[in-house]
């Protein structure tokens, strides 16, 4: 009998990460009879604990606020990284509530092995037109820290650059604070909602 070594994190390349993560959450939507009845809890319990542990949220989260997260306090971050992090998991949440039959078509990647940070191209493929996905993904130092996404890009926007203007719409208004409490806000406003 071969016992077989699972790959390391970091002897994985990030196009086949995004392709293991992709088909592995959506076998488990297309398993789940629960997430196909829009069981948002259950979708969301899916997208943190699949999706979440591979994402640099620190990264996107500090890009997403902008120059305010250098003078925002540890405890400010924080907050924005919690707050942040809720969003993101309901909206992308929200998008695999609605999915059905469709598959992942990966991109060539087009990366040299020594680079730090490369695009990962992806089609989802079902009903109707292909919806590009993408992401941006960066080599994380460390032995087994492997790639992590910091962005996402669907139908050609960016999400963290999207988010950007309107956080710095809210901080040039409200200050750090105004943004925690706006997205503190819009969070439950979301929950009620799922």
């Amino acid at each position: 009998m071969v016992l077989s070594t699972p790959v390391r994190a970091e002897d994985e390349a990030p196009d086949a990460l995004i392709k293991r993560l992709s088909v592995d959450v959506l076998d488990t939507i297309k398993a789940d009879k629960a997430i196909r009845a829009g069981d948002m809890a259950r979708v969301v319990a899916l997208v943190d604990t699949r999706i979440m542990p591979n994402v640099n949220f620190q990264r996107m989260t500090a890009s997403a606020v902008g120059p305010g997260w250098r003078q925002a306090t540890p405890e400010q971050q924080k907050r924005l990284q919690d707050e942040f992090k809720i969003l993101l998991v309901r909206t992308y949440a929200g998008a695999l509530a609605q999915v059905s039959d469709q598959t992942i078509a990966m991109k060539p990647l087009r990366a040299a092995p020594e680079d730090k940070e490369v695009v990962v191209r992806t089609e989802v493929k079902g009903r109707g037109d292909a919806i590009q996905l993408d992401y941006r993904l960066e080599k994380t130092p460390g032995v087994g820290a492997g790639w992590k996404i910091y962005n996402l890009n669907v139908l050609g926007v960016w999400l963290v650059e999207t988010y950007r203007s309107q956080f710095a719409q809210q901080i040039n208004a409200k200050g750090i604070d105004g943004l925690i409490d706006t997205l503190t806000e819009q969070n439950k406003a979301n929950a009620k909602k799922g």
